[in-house]
Order: C-alpha cells, then structure tokens, then sequence
C-alpha cells in the first residue's frame, strides 16, 4: 500500500531538482515567501501530473482536446491519486450564476418548491387547487338560469404556425368552429395564418344556456374541451344567441373584444387555475422555478432581475459645472464633438430658464429635469446654426436619457456600446422587483413563503428555516421532501462551517473575492463525499476573520478524515500549526528559492535554522509594533450615514495622514463602508470618476486630499502581452534604449521594433504572443508556447540587437531583481523596476505574463506604479487585503512601504484581516458585529490598544493576545 506522494527530480519553474516525500492521507502545508517555489511544486508539478494521467486514461477522441497539456519538468512521481484543483479564481462572472446556482442548492430548491409547494391565487391570495369535472359543472350550473355560453378549448394560446393540419383534425373531429384572434369563424372558413406571428385558437366545443336538467351534457362537453386542449377549458358567457358564423362581406365581423369579455370567462383547469379569478398555472414543474429557462424568467428582465438604465448621477456626475463646461459628460465627450448638443441645450435653458454658464445645480428645477428626461411633448424654439445659416424649429425635446437610450439601441458599434454603458447603472426590475421569476412561479409557497423569499435569506438564516421546515409541512409534504432537504441542510450547513454563512444565496458570484469563490468549492467538495483524492488548494484562509478560521480548518481536517491528502499552500499560522505535515520552501524568492528548506512536523519547522518561517513562529522574528501611534495631521475624513449593502447608517472618522485598518468578520461591512462608500464619492468629488457611491449622507473632508487611488486585486491585464513593464512603464523606456543602441541606429531600428505589439520586429506566428491560443469551447483556454520563436515573441533580426550580451527577449525573461542590476545605470528604467522589488516582487519576471500573476501580486504591481510616481502628500491610499499571498517576511516589507508612504504626509487606509498588519496601524476601524444582516455596524475605533479592549470586538479580542506578547 503507497504512504507517500514520491517527486523525484522536479525543476518546474524555479525548483533546483526537489525531491520530496509526502504523506498521503494528511493534511499537509507547503509554506514560504512569495515566489519560493511553493506554487511550482503544488500545482505546477504535483496537480499538473496528477491531472495528466487522469486524461491520459480518457479516449482517443476526448484527448484530441487536451493533448497540448504540457509535462510537468519533474523526473518521475509516485503514489498520486485523482487530482482536484480548488484554486483563488471567480465561479462565474455569468450575472445569471448565484451562490445559490453554483452550491447546486438552488436546484434542490427548485425541485422542492416543485413538488411540495402550494400555488396560491394572486387576486384571492387563496390556495390554487386541480378541479374535477364535477367541480366545475357545479360551478358553470351555479350562474344565474337563461346564462348563455359558449364552451371552447384553448388549444392553441401564442404560438406560431399556420395549423392548417390541425384545423382539418378538428373538422374531422365533429367541431364546426373556432375562434382566431377573438373572432369566430366556421371552420373551412378560417384565413390562412401566417406562420411568423403567434395566434389564439379556441375550438367551440359547445353552445349552451344555463336550464335545469343540463349537467350530464356539459360534462361531456367539458371532458370533450379538457381532451382537447390538454387539461384547460374556458367558458365564456354571450349576450345574444351566437351566430352560426361570420357576418358575409369581405372580412369576419369580430365578437366582443377582450375589455368588453373580460369578466365574463371561467377558466377552468384539470391541473391548477384560480375559479374566481380565472388565473392559471401551468404543470408545476422545476423548469417553473428557473430564472434560466423561458418557463420561469421573468418576461420582462429575462431572468436577470435587474435592468440597465442611464443614470443621471453619471451623465451629470459633477452638477458644480456649468452646461458650457461639459456637465452632461457623455454630450460634452461625445465623439467627435458635436456642436449640435451645446444648441440643443442653449435652446432648453433659453426657453425653460437659466443659462449654459451656470452651474448644473443650480439652474430651475424644471430647466435641469427637460434637460434630463425632455418636454414631455410641449414643443420649444430649438435654435441651430450650420455655419452658412441660423434656423429655428418649434419641437418637443425628448431630453438626454432618451437620446442615450436611442443611440445605445440604435447603434451597432461595439465600443459606441462600451463607451455609452459607463453611463449605465442597474436598477431592481420593475415586473419582478428583483425576484427574476414569472408571476406563475412567484405565487407557489412553502410555508407561506415563495421561493424568491427563500433565496433572499442568508445562508445562516436559510440553514435555521429549511432545518425547521418539517415541522411546518404535512406528513404527505414531508415523506416527499424528506431527501430533498436532507440535501439542501447538508450543502448550507458546509457553506456555514466555512465562514460564509453572511451570503445571501441569490448573490451574484461575479461579486465573490477569491477567497469566497474558493471556499464555496471548498464546501461542494465535501459534499461531494469523495474519498482516495488529492486536493490541491491555494490559501483558502483569504479574506477570513481568525474567528472563522476554525471552522475552516475544521473542514479541511474533515476532507482528511474521509480519507483524501490535502495539499494546502497557506501562509496562515493557524493553518501551519494545524498541519499534519509542514513543507517549507526557500530560502529566497525567485532564483535565490525553489528548494525545501524544512519540512516535517511544527516541531521539526521551529528548530530548522534556515527556515524563516521558523524563525516567526518561534518568535525568533517578528513585525515589530510601533513604538509611538501617529495621530495624524490633526484633520480627519469622516464619512456619515453609509447605509450600502446591510450597513446600518455607519458613521466614521479617518485621520488624514496615519494608517488606519478597517477590519471585521467576513462580510461584516469592511468593502461596503471602504470601497463602495468612501473609495466611490471621494473618486467622483477628486477624480472625477463616473462611479455611483453607496447610499450615505455625505464625506467631510475631502478638501484636504487632491487624489483617491484604489489599488485592488484585479488583474493588471486579461491578455499574455501585458506584463509588469508594460504596466509600470518602464517597458516604453526599455525599447528606447535598445532603438538608441549603436545596432539599432546602424539598421535603422525605431523604438517600435522592440514592440510585440505592432508588425515589424515581432514574431508573425504569434503576433508577439509568444504564446498560441487554443480554443478549448467547453474547457478554459490553453496557452501553448509559440514553436517558431520560442516564447521569445520577436523575430530573428530583432534578438541580434544586444545590451551587454541581452537581447530584449532576454531582458523579458530577466527577473526584476537582475534587470534593475542589469540597468543601473539607466535610471528611468532602474527606478520603476527598484519599486517593483521594493513591494517583494523582485522575484518576478520583467515580461511575465499578466495571466499568471495571482491576485495578490497583481495588487503590488498596481502598488509599484503609484509609488513610482511623484508623492504630493495629500492623496488617499485604499488597499483591499494587500497582503494576500504574502508570508511573514513579505508583509514585513510591504508594511516598510506602506508606512513609508504615510510618512510622505498621504493617508493610507487597508481592509485587513492580518493582526501583523493591524497591530501596526495608527488607527482602526472594527466593523461587525457578525457578517450579514448581524453585522454593518461600527464595534469600536481607535488605536490598536483600544480596539484590543472592547468588549463587542472580536478583532479586539485576538488583537489583546498579540499586544501582549
């Protein structure tokens, strides 16, 4: 029987032939600073392998899609198992894939509604029940004696055809008329139908009064109509004696029209209908209850539940400027400019009031809504000039927002459609208020709640109403639902023990962190109840408070227990220390890393003298706590009333110039409060941002910055040609210094030689790729190396020209840290890569692909950038979880900049969970006191020490432990 994983020889990346034996069936956690090599081992060569053979024991005809897969450098490995990959990537960035659709809870859902579910009449608000024929001659014999009526069968209700065929059935069938579109026809009279629109047909099963003695026929003329048109037959009262027909002349004479019968036809329904409303439900059926499928979404959004509109608040983002200063940005940035729109609204405030060099806010109220929203149908004077001649004309104007919403609909320009959605907010849709679902869908209940209520809870407080719920149902209810909610417990209950029980289950999974989206699999995983597998994940703890890091960890022991290896790259210290097996790579970053520095039990890490990590655990190193607290430049940036997302009218101070930290469980308020709320309105008041805040009641403070930058973790690029130079610039400086070189000026070369962008000096093969794209269509994309270059994205004539023996390719493939070496004496260049190794990356390559950065080195590139540029002392620094990936020894550095920034006299403000990071902060927020609906409050501020005391924190309450060491 194998007890370990065996690698033998592996070089992947920059791994100096490690060999190493792994315990299967542990837990195991591979540690050590950014860029030691820990990733290259886990995935790049254990998973890589492990996944290969998985597709090497598929078909012929399966492999011819993944035979590009490339070998990882590794000599040989034994004991793998069947390899599963959990790693810090969005689900979906599909609006219409939710927690809820992505967890499969959503589908048990449906099936529960389904099948449990009681439909309920939206006019009565009473049950919806199936009808027997006996029940409904009863109902048609209770109408007022002499009542005439016509039984008919719908059996065709907004479909298109031309049913010539079936109308020849029904003739043949004994019936002599039917009804098209409201008017009656005898059948061999009925018109050609086209084919292309949708049409009503109702066959005329028969014509009756309502008399004593009538109920044997009208029940068969009722199980006659219900045959016919599956189950549905509608009675529907006349006046007079119906015709045998059609009025003779050139077109049929139509009968009452819908307001005239409305009030007069009984729908009735072998399945469900509503006997005094009339409202029927179709077969209840899960597709009812998919927002996915034409049977369930809503008609009106399709499903999204939620609809694109222009938002004044971005058309007119700054009302302090004048019309004649561009207020109405998307008319005043219009390409190209148009003097049209600036006559158009000199000819509004002429005529309404006011004038174009008056603030926006300030004209009439009446002048800045027709400007806006337009006239509303009264014509004005609209004055033009064309150069050669003045003209006037007396219109309506039909305002701003429609024009946008014309052009948008209009045009047929994919960028005309990019540039007019900025202007573009969501808002809930009107039909459905958000719920996504039809009406029909809306009106089943479990409990007396619809499934919309149901996925609007929390995944706490959806967890306590489905393990309640059987005491709610009947004893036929809960012998049907019994498996479906052992189901739907079992994935909640996971999502919980997780820490993510603050999410709402119709969520968008396009708005999970990485950390979120990872531990959502993390949970289905365990579900799933496999055994014998390998799972590889990378740093599941991110964006996780320390009090929820016991469950997490509780988890991962659990998916151990059912007998699987979990591989685990963690920086985390509860994780390190809760490991079975700890593997510790190193010593450095890049070339100076990629070998095992210790591994073993905790005990076999804290005495390992080269281990750095060893050294933090033990105490032997630490990030040291600031001697003194800033207090600041005296002013402070207070935000009052922030009430986005489950924030209940927080109201909160910064200190302009220190560091502050906002922290709280997951999901407490932290990113609605920060980023939603102070990163949004501080953006559109200094940047001019066209960005819709969260709601609050204002920011004081403002006048004290001149700048807001949010350095988030999305990716610098979506495409392998940008890299780390092209971002920061300094690529643009590089290839002026290989056009200045003597070869260069000897041949003639341009600084657009050097390009991989642009025809000329790039290889043609892969358009200066350096890789080939390979359409997977039902797998993700796959990169393959370019057979003609090399990866080296230039061509031949190109690479002769040479910098002290580097080629430019050659400089690409350098890491940071030698090119800055390399261009010492170029300080453009130096500098912009010295702040790249300055933010820990100097292990990096200067052309890696922006593909292959992870989140958190893509944050410290975007950090290099704004700190290559000239400090002014007075801008707003934000940072969400700057510290991902980040070991120890990494976040030591990165905090020497930060603080170093803060020096400089700006601000900088970081949502955190790290205590290392937060015990150096100047000041704190601490947001909670749980996630969700329990959370979106301030639980305390002030400095570290102060936080450490409050009762209500549980920040505090870890923070006091670390204080006092």
């Amino acid at each position: 029987m194998l007890t370990h994983i065996s690698v033998r020889g592996a070089r992947e990346h920059n791994l100096k032939d490690v060999n190493i034996d792994l315990p299967r069936d542990q837990l195991i956690v591979i540690t050590g600073l950014s860029g030691s090599g820990k990733s290259s081992l886990a995935f790049d060569t254990i998973y890589a392998e492990g996944q290969r053979r998985y597709v090497e024991s598929l078909s012929a005809y399966a492999r011819q899609f993944l035979e590009l897969m490339q070998k990882p450098d590794v000599d040989h490995i034994e004991g793998l198992s069947p390899a599963i990959s959990i790693e810090q990537k969005t689900t979906s960035r599909n609006p219409r894939s939710t927690v809820g659709t992505v967890t499969e809870i959503y589908d048990y859902m449906r099936l529960l509604w389904a099948r449990v579910g009681v439909p309920y009449s939206p006019a009565t608000g009473l049950p919806i029940t199936a009808q027997t024929v006996s029940q409904m001659v009863d109902r048609v014999m209770a109408l007022a004696e002499g009542t005439r009526f016509m039984l008919l069968a719908p059996v065709v209700r907004g479909r298109k055809g031309e049913y010539r065929k079936e109308l020849a059935e029904w003739k043949r069938g004994g019936f002599q008329r039917v009804r098209i579109g409201g008017t009656l026809y005898e059948i061999e009279e009925a018109p050609a139908l086209d084919k292309k629109y949708k049409h009503d047909i109702d066959v005329v099963v028969d014509r009756l009064v309502v008399r004593p003695g009538l109920e044997q026929r009208l029940a068969e003329s009722f199980e006659t109509a219900l045959k016919l048109a599956d189950g549905l037959a509608v009675v529907e009262m006349v006046d007079a004696p119906a015709t045998d027909g059609p009025t003779p002349g050139p077109s049929p004479q139509p009968q009452a029209t819908e307001g005239q019968r409305e009030g007069r036809i009984l729908t009735f329904s072998e399945k469900f209908a509503c006997p005094v409303s009339g409202f029927t439900l179709p077969e209840v059926e899960p597709r009812l209850f998919s927002f996915n499928a034409p049977q369930g979404a809503c008609p009106s959004c399709n499903g999204l539940g939620e609809k694109l509109f222009f938002d004044p608040g971005l058309v007119v983002p700054n009302e302090g400027l004048s019309l004649a200063e561009g207020a109405v940005v998307p008319w005043a940035k219009s390409s190209p400019p148009s003097p049209y729109y600036m006559q158009v609204l000199s000819s509004v405030v002429r005529a309404l009031g006011g004038s174009v060099d008056m603030p926006f806010v300030k004209l009439p109220e009446a002048t800045r809504t027709a400007i806006l929203y337009g006239t509303k149908g009264k014509a004005i004077p609209l004055r033009f000039e064309d150069g050669r001649k003045n003209y006037e004309v007396n219109k309506a104007f039909d305002g701003v927002i429609a024009n946008l919403d014309k052009r948008f609909k209009d045009t047929e320009s994919a960028w005309m459609r990019e540039e007019l959605a900025k202007y573009q907010s969501s808002a809930p849709c009107e039909t459905c208020h958000g719920a996504r679902l039809k009406p029909e869908a809306l009106c089943v209940k479990i409990a007396g709640e619809s499934i919309a209520q149901g996925v609007d809870r929390s995944v706490t407080d959806a967890f306590g109403w489905f393990s309640g719920l059987s005491e709610k149902l009947t004893a036929k209810q809960n012998e049907i639902a019994v498996r479906i909610l052992k189901e739907i417990n079992e994935r909640l209950g996971f999502l919980v023990n997780v820490g993510l029980g603050y999410l709402s289950l119709n969520r968008n999974s396009g708005t999970l962190s990485g950390g979120e989206s990872q531990r959502i699999r993390l949970a289905s995983q365990i579900g799933s109840g496999l055994s014998g597998v390998l799972y590889v994940l990378d740093e599941p703890s991110i964006g996780l408070h320390q009090r929820d890091n016991d469950r997490l960890l509780l988890t991962l022991r659990r998916l151990r227990d059912l007998g699987n290896t979990v591989l685990v790259v963690e920086h985390d210290e509860d994780a390190i220390r809760t490991a079975d097996h700890v593997v510790d790579m190193g010593p450095g970053a890049g070339e100076h890393g990629g070998r095992v520095i210790a591994q073993g039990t905790l005990a076999d890490i804290l005495n390992a003298p080269e281990s750095l990590t060893g050294d933090y655990l033990a105490g032997r190193r630490s990030v040291p706590v600031p001697a003194v607290r800033r207090k600041g430049n005296g002013r402070r940036l207070t935000v009052r009333g922030a009430r986005a997302n489950n924030l209940q009218g927080v109201t909160a101070g910064i200190p302009l110039g220190t560091f502050t930290c906002v922290t709280g469980v997951s999901g407490s308020g932290k990113s609605s409060f920060t980023i939603d709320t102070l990163y949004a309105a501080a953006a559109k008041a200094l940047n001019g941002a066209r960005i819709v805040s969260g709601a609050h009641d204002g920011i004081e403070g403002l006048e004290h910055l001149d700048k807001v930058i949010d350095i988030d973790q999305s990716p610098i690029g979506r495409t392998p040609r940008s890299n780390p130079a092209t971002y920061t610039g300094a690529f643009t400086h590089i290839r002026d210094w290989f056009a200045g070189l003597p070869e260069s000026l000897a041949r003639g070369y341009k600084p657009g030689r050097f390009s991989f962008n642009v025809k000329g000096g790039r290889c043609e093969a892969c358009q200066g790729d350096g890789v080939l794209k390979i359409e997977m269509h039902f797998l993700p994309d796959v990169y393959v190396t370019c057979d003609v270059c090399h990866g080296k994205r230039y061509n031949r004539e190109t690479l002769e020209v040479k910098h002290r023996g580097h080629s430019i390719a050659d400089v690409l493939d350098m890491t940071v840290e030698d090119a800055v070496s390399l261009f010492q004496a170029v300080p453009p260049i130096r500098d912009r890569l010295a702040m790249l190794a300055e933010v820990g990356l100097g292990y990096i390559r200067v052309g890696q692909q922006a593909t292959t950065l992870s989140g958190g080195e893509a944050q410290r590139v975007k950090l290099a950038k704004e700190l290559s540029r000239r400090a002014t002392g007075q801008t707003l620094y934000i940072l969400d979880e700057p510290t991902t990936g980040l070991h120890f020894e990494d976040v030591r550095k990165l905090l020497e900049v930060l603080h170093a920034l803060v020096e400089q006299g700006n601000t900088v403000v970081v949502i955190e969970h790290n205590l290392e990071v937060i015990k150096t902060a100047d000041w704190v927020l601490d947001m909670g006191p749980e996630g969700g609906s329990g959370g979106g409050m301030l639980v305390a501020e002030g400095t570290p020490e102060m936080v450490a005391g409050a009762s209500r924190s549980y920040t505090g309450g870890y923070l006091a432990g670390l204080l006092c060491r």
